[in-house]
């Protein structure tokens, strides 16, 4: 699984969704749930569809996504206002999940994925929270604002992860 490529589809509701927890654990579980759903359904129409298995999971992607998106407005209008169309964007996750997960070992490496997706979720939608209301930061609470604080994230990610070993081979063969 090309883990550069699905966090590129998964930018833009990580992004403009994650204005509060609240609206953070809404889209990661959403996403949680879409795509699960989607692989779920996919998983008997690939050993019955053969080649055009795309269009077949580009319909199937987009009536879930409608359907999530019709439930929120439905159960939870509010909070179906507050993510905006950012629920629907979720097909496109399902269409890059589905197209780059490994097909051996997909459900594993696949729970792996999502669950570290829905705590980035958390942790920036957490971080976007408490910067615009208890730090007074309003850019955080914005989308450029989100794209900085991602930013500030990932360096200090890759600031306290451990660093690869040296080679302990000395010279030149």
């Amino acid at each position: 699984m090309n883990r550069f490529w699905l966090l590129g589809s998964a930018l833009a509701p990580l992004l403009g969704a994650t204005q509060t927890l609240a609206n953070a654990l809404a889209i990661g579980l959403s996403t949680l749930l879409l795509v699960l759903g989607h692989q779920a359904l996919m998983r008997p129409l690939r050993r019955m569809i053969g080649a055009p298995r795309i269009i077949a999971s580009l319909i199937l992607a987009a009536a879930l996504a409608s359907c999530l998106q019709l439930g929120l407005n439905a159960w939870a209008l509010p909070l179906a206002l507050s993510l905006g169309h950012y629920p629907a964007l979720l097909s496109l996750h399902c269409l890059a999940v589905d197209t780059l997960a490994p097909h051996t070992g997909r459900w594993p490496a696949l729970i792996r994925y999502l669950l570290g997706l829905v705590g980035l979720y958390l942790i920036l939608g957490a971080c976007r929270q408490w910067l615009g209301q208890s730090a007074g930061i309003h850019l955080a609470v914005l989308t450029p604002g989100a794209l900085i604080l991602l930013g500030l994230l990932l360096a200090l990610y890759n600031r306290l992860r451990p660093a690869p070993a040296t080679s302990s081979r000395q010279g030149t063969l």
